[in-house]
């Protein structure tokens, strides 16, 4: 009897253990669990507070043109304008002022011994344009440009050169500036100032000899250069 009651007390003992006991590691698995994100939590701010701040962008990092990139397309546009006005394949380091001031005296009626917009002849348009460009004061007439220049050969006309024609044996009677691919600016009696080309039958015909001025020959060489090295 004494050892029958030792028993059911004993098993009364362990039955209430078992129900009113807590699993140990059920708080250790949630504190394991939490701890990554607590870190976590911490470690962003950290981070944040360390590092550098970026320096506020330039303008040549946020796709804004340079002020040389300007001038560029500025100088681009240009020379698509003056090629399309005159006909021309340009290169691109011509000189503008020259393109520039042949451009506005496009239009020009003729008007034999006169030498303005209103009214010019060839060699009064010749002797204007090279005086705006250059500085330089020609010889009225074609043919005292014809004995003041330096003769130089049909292939080797540079833009800038002079141009001039004669009919057969007869003298010097027209004079033009030569541009480019075999074109020239002039004065013509039956349309004003114009550019034709050298490869017309009238023109071509009678095509006599190109002349340069030294003076001009070497402020486009100069212009040249700077426009290569820019």
């Amino acid at each position: 009897m004494k050892h029958s009651l030792l028993y059911c007390l004993a098993a009364a003992s362990l039955a209430l253990s078992f129900f009113f006991e807590r699993p140990a590691d059920a708080s250790a698995t949630v504190r394991a669990a939490a701890a990554p994100a607590v870190a976590e939590a911490s470690l962003f701010p950290a981070m944040t507070m360390s590092e550098p701040r970026a320096t506020p962008p330039t303008k040549t990092t946020t796709g804004e043109p340079t002020a040389a990139e300007l001038i560029a397309s500025r100088d681009s546009l240009t020379y698509h304008y003056y090629a399309q006005t005159l006909g021309l394949h340009l290169a691109f380091n011509e000189n503008k002022d020259l393109l520039r001031t042949v451009t506005d005296w496009i239009g020009a009626p003729y008007s034999y011994g006169n030498n303005s917009r209103k009214g010019t002849d060839c060699s009064g348009f010749v002797t204007r344009v090279f005086r705006e460009v250059y500085g330089i004061t020609l010889q009225r007439s074609s043919r005292s440009m014809f004995t003041t220049t330096k003769h130089i050969a049909k292939a080797e006309m540079q833009t800038g050169d002079l141009v001039f024609f004669r009919r057969g044996r007869g003298p010097i009677y027209h004079v033009g500036i030569y541009l480019k691919d075999g074109k020239f600016a002039h004065s013509a009696c039956n349309g004003g100032v114009m550019v034709s080309s050298l490869n017309q039958p009238y023109y071509h015909r009678n095509f006599y000899a190109a002349g340069r001025v030294r003076a001009a020959a070497a402020a486009d060489a100069d212009d040249e250069t700077v426009a290569i090295a820019e």
